[in-house]
């Protein structure tokens, strides 16, 4: 099969759609498919350039991508044209897969399948424009929210089917008038080879929560930055927030300017050394805004699980994070907003080290029963009706 895979971000960038959509090519590739993709020249995090993927890649010039309004917005313009012009000139192909970066690009998927007649699947990273409308970019029943949701249900209607990365997502989807039975659930994975259980790096004796990621408008880091202020005195702890995003900057100058000194700071980590950043913490912080439950689904989780560290989650009840802490029993979940009962848990797992440990080789097995690269890759691959050739042939 010729199959067509269309982002924004690709290898060698480090953003998590690239690392999803390149451990699929390289599957694919290996499956006996010919790969071609689609991806702009501009980049979003720091780079990872060892082991290219066969996948024929194809670039498209525009505006380099900002974290403002304007810089997003030129961004994403300037992709979505020269992405659909280079998609009418590829060789056909029988199946394209888009995601959902840049928002809408999922039209271009709609418009091969008109003129090219082939299969087309939307592998939904975020849910449009639902996760505009919470994190309040979109004015809640405004033109904008109606027209964008016009857009993403004439694509959705005309796919062939649609990937949810989370039970949450396929009933935020659902919500739409999607018809259910076009709605697959597949969620995310952690590369097991590059990600492992390591001994923690640190040799004091302070419970190190890690936050491993991009700090993005839909995450929720004011009930975390209360809990953080209130055990300012106590020296049991250590806070580390490795990576970037637009609410980085706010919440490092808050630490500053209120004198907290049990938070660090450091920037993003490539691929390859994931693990060992990760090896800083005793447990690993995720979460979430209410709003946002179902228009995303935080990936960092699987990583996390991979790495043997246990779950901290903050966000809403029925989010995917929090159901597999329930089901895996490898961590804890707080609603947004518990300030007090975030701050006991801490305390609690400060003096309980070894529930720490018993839930972080809990979070590891799960990983290991549903999670690794190769049983995600193969989910995503089934979905699109793209099996090795190997076994298409012997079922002819």
């Amino acid at each position: 099969m010729r199959i067509l895979l269309i982002n924004q971000f690709f290898w060698p960038d480090s953003a998590a759609t690239s690392q999803f959509l390149t451990d699929v090519a390289r599957r694919l590739e290996e499956d006996g498919h010919e790969v071609f993709v689609i991806a702009s020249q501009s980049g979003y995090a720091p780079q990872d350039e060892d082991n290219p993927p066969g996948a024929s890649i194809h670039r498209v010039k525009g505006a380099p991508f900002g974290w403002g309004v304007i810089g997003r917005i030129l961004s994403y313009a300037s992709f979505f044209v020269g992405c659909a012009l280079r998609g009418l000139k590829l060789p056909r192909p029988d199946v394209v897969l888009t995601l959902t970066t840049p928002p809408l690009i999922s039209l271009v998927g709609t418009l091969i399948k008109a003129v090219r007649r082939s299969r087309h699947f939307i592998w939904e990273m975020d849910v449009y424009p639902e996760v505009a409308t919470d994190i309040g970019f979109f004015k809640r029943g405004g033109v904008l929210e109606a027209t964008v949701g016009m857009l993403a249900d004439f694509s959705h209607s005309r796919s062939d089917g649609v990937i949810a990365l989370g039970e949450c997502m396929r009933q935020r989807l659902v919500s739409r008038g999607l018809p259910p039975e076009k709605i697959h659930v597949a969620e995310n994975w952690a590369d097991g080879n590059l990600v492992h259980p390591l001994a923690r790096q640190s040799k004091n004796d302070k419970l190190v929560v890690l936050y491993s990621g991009n700090l993005g408008l839909a995450h929720d880091i004011e009930t975390v930055s209360e809990a953080i202020k209130e055990l300012e005195l106590d020296a049991r702890f250590r806070f580390v927030f490795a990576g970037n995003g637009p609410k980085r900057r706010a919440f490092e100058e808050k630490c500053e300017a209120q004198k907290i000194k049990s938070v660090e700071f450091c920037g993003y980590t490539e691929r390859g050394n994931l693990g060992e950043s990760l090896a800083r913490g005793d447990i690993g912080l995720v979460t979430q805004r209410a709003e946002c439950l179902g228009s995303v689904v935080p990936s960092k989780v699987y990583s996390l699980l991979a790495a043997g560290r246990p779950i901290l989650f903050i966000g809403p009840q029925g989010a995917t994070p929090a159901e597999i802490i329930r089901h895996y029993d490898c961590g804890w979940h707080i609603q947004n907003g518990d300030v007090p009962g975030l701050v006991r848990l801490l305390r609690q797992l400060s003096i309980d080290r070894a529930l720490v440990h018993r839930s972080g080789d809990r979070a590891r097995q799960a990983f290991l029963n549903n999670y690794d690269r190769d049983s995600g890759v193969s989910r995503i691959c089934k979905l699109i009706g793209a099996s090795p050739k190997r076994m298409m042939a012997g079922a002819a």
